[in-house]
């Protein structure tokens, strides 16, 4: 999994991250004024680029700098602050939120806006709830995910923790959604057989 480290490390290496740049003050002013993130946090995309981090597949700068300014957050104020910037944020804002989850000491505390995203029809935000801190999730809401990712054609390689949580009730999930796609003359995902056929030889 991603770390905090590991966005420091892609963001200095492409530039967005210098002991003068914006970034950095931005840091450094939401640990010093946390309210300050309500400002900041939407300027990070404006200020920093919304280009991917070859360094880190599937981030792009704007998210890991957003990851930073959420980490920069005294803990007792983390978990109103992250619902905060995710509730009036835009898709791209509440997506980094989704990304940044499991990157922060928040426990159970945002496990509302899993299921917040898991009603949107986003397909990037439906798939960053269900990355590693959808662990939090319990089964029958991330059985429920799964089967909204299948739904919408979200791969299932996408989704954590699939091998080691799909079970019996997700394969019956699966298996009746497969066959109301055969009885429509559709094609059922290819991932979601996989799973099925996981869940059987397991």
């Amino acid at each position: 999994m991603v770390t905090l480290d590991d966005l420091r490390a892609a963001l200095a290496e492409n530039g967005s991250l210098t002991e003068h740049g914006w970034l950095a003050g931005a840091v450094a002013l939401v640990a010093a004024d946390p309210g300050a993130i309500g400002g900041l946090f939407p300027a990070a995309g404006r200020r920093c680029g919304r280009g991917p981090l070859p360094a880190l597949p599937g981030w792009t700068v704007d998210q890991a700098a957003r990851a930073l300014l959420l980490a920069a957050l005294p803990s007792e104020l983390l978990a109103d602050e992250v619902e905060a910037v995710y509730r009036y944020g835009d898709a791209a804002e509440k997506l980094a939120v989704l990304k940044a989850l499991p990157l922060l000491p928040l426990g159970d505390a945002a496990v509302v806006l899993l299921h917040d995203a898991l009603r949107t029809n986003d397909t990037r935000l439906v798939a960053a709830a269900l990355g590693p801190y959808a662990t939090r999730l319990d089964d029958a809401a991330w059985r429920q995910g799964v089967l909204k990712c299948v739904f919408m054609g979200v791969p299932l390689k996408n989704v954590h923790g699939v091998p080691e949580r799909a079970d019996a009730r997700l394969a019956a999930m699966l298996d009746a959604f497969a066959r109301e796609r055969r009885a429509a003359g559709r094609e059922v995902p290819a991932d979601a057989l996989a799973v099925l056929e996981q869940v059987k030889e397991g």
